[in-house]
């Protein structure tokens, strides 16, 4: 069960309306790596664990306060919006470069909302369920949960540099503290279940399978101009787990055949002979 309290997790206060903001504002409630897709990634991830219940009780945990962070952005939204009107889309379309850097207010939030926040990102695209991943994979959710995160907290890092709202910015220095210390969550994740069952996912497929021995799996081939890229330490030393040590092939070449597509039948209409089916 879910129990909604009327307080905000934070204070959103800000000092004037600012409707074109309030657009851009959008992304990080429901673009792709906004606040809806956190909540709705961590709350799947949770539902459907299968692992020990402390993974399950974090993964809840977190989702749970990520509804409180959409709360918090739509309330931001609508108080940008204060006062909007349709006037206000013309006076930024009378500036040209106002126009073409923010486009001006965003009409949903006349026309559809009403004012309020939207499910969509900063141009409208409305939010969509494909951006969350729940794979049933510890490992693979956590690392992908960590990335969701760094993607989350860079988008309002920037939002904070574009407005000198300092309500707003109380706002998004607190979003970016959490945020903070949700990536050193699934870092402290990430680690303790490499520690467990290895670097590598899925951990329980069979070595013999894959033939790990075989030097593929430890090459690193060049295949853009320059050798920068030697540098690095995925290109010298030894893989993280300890299994093979990386080779860097500097002038790799094809190992597999030329594939020459059969011929399909001609009721598919490719043409390739020239000439049309009369079927």
């Amino acid at each position: 069960m879910f129990r909604h309290q009327k307080e905000l997790q934070f204070e959103v206060k800000v000092d004037r309306p600012d409707p074109m903001f309030a657009r851009q504002v959008q992304e990080v409630l429901g673009g792709q790596f906004g606040e809806m897709t956190v909540m709705m990634q961590y709350l799947f991830q949770g539902f459907n664990c299968r692992g020990e219940e402390k993974y399950k009780d974090m993964l809840m945990d977190i989702g749970t306060e990520e509804i409180g962070h959409v709360e918090m952005l739509c309330a931001l939204i609508s108080q940008l919006l204060d006062g909007a009107t349709p006037a206000e889309q013309q006076k930024a379309a009378e500036d040209p470069v106002t126009a073409a850097i923010m486009g001006g207010i965003n009409p949903q939030h006349l026309l559809v909302s009403g004012l309020g926040g939207l499910p969509s990102n900063s141009n409208g695209v409305p939010w969509n369920g494909s951006y969350i991943v729940a794979s049933g994979n510890l490992l693979a959710d956590m690392r992908s949960n960590l990335h969701a995160e760094s993607q989350g907290r860079l988008q309002v890092a920037r939002l904070y540099h574009m407005t000198t709202d300092e309500g707003v910015r109380a706002t998004f220095r607190k979003m970016l503290a959490r945020d903070r210390y949700h990536q050193y969550q699934w870092m402290a994740a990430i680690q303790e279940l490499e520690e467990k069952n290895g670097v590598v996912v899925p951990a329980s497929f069979p070595p013999e399978a894959e033939m790990e021995s075989q030097p593929e799996a430890y090459e690193f081939w060049n295949l853009s101009e320059g050798t920068e890229s030697s540098e690095g330490l995925w290109a010298t030393g030894s893989a993280p787990d300890g299994t093979g040590d990386y080779v860097y092939v500097s002038n790799p070449v094809p190992k597999g055949q030329i594939y020459a597509p059969v011929i399909p039948a001609t009721e598919l209409h490719h043409d390739l002979d020239g000439k049309a089916s009369d079927k």
